[in-house]
């Protein structure tokens, strides 16, 4: 399995979880959260109901697929949606599933 495949394989599995889309629906509506608050958010706007070390593990997926980036503030971690991957998806293998005009 070539890279690109696991980098694939890591953003399918990242974007195949309610919860972890809901976190990506949040960032994208705004950055620079820390986990408190995009816990709070994520419960309160989508009822997602589970411990913030299950959300917080949510959070790593999605880090290791390359669909969020991390900044601190001083002791606060602060998260960013990176929609970089999504895109290259969409320009790069989905792309190459649409038919051909003729």
């Amino acid at each position: 399995m070539t890279t690109d495949d696991e980098s694939l394989n890591r953003l399918f599995r990242a974007l195949g979880d309610t919860t972890r889309r809901n976190i990506i629906t949040e960032l994208g509506e705004r950055d620079r959260q820390s986990l408190f608050e995009l816990y709070t958010r994520v419960v309160s706007n989508h009822g997602i109901g589970q411990t913030r070390q299950g959300f917080s593990r949510h959070l790593t997926t999605l880090q290791e697929a390359g669909l969020i980036e991390i900044e601190w503030q001083g002791t606060t971690k602060l998260h960013s949606l990176n929609a970089n991957p999504i895109l290259q998806l969409k320009s790069g293998w989905l792309k190459s599933l649409e038919e051909d005009p003729q």
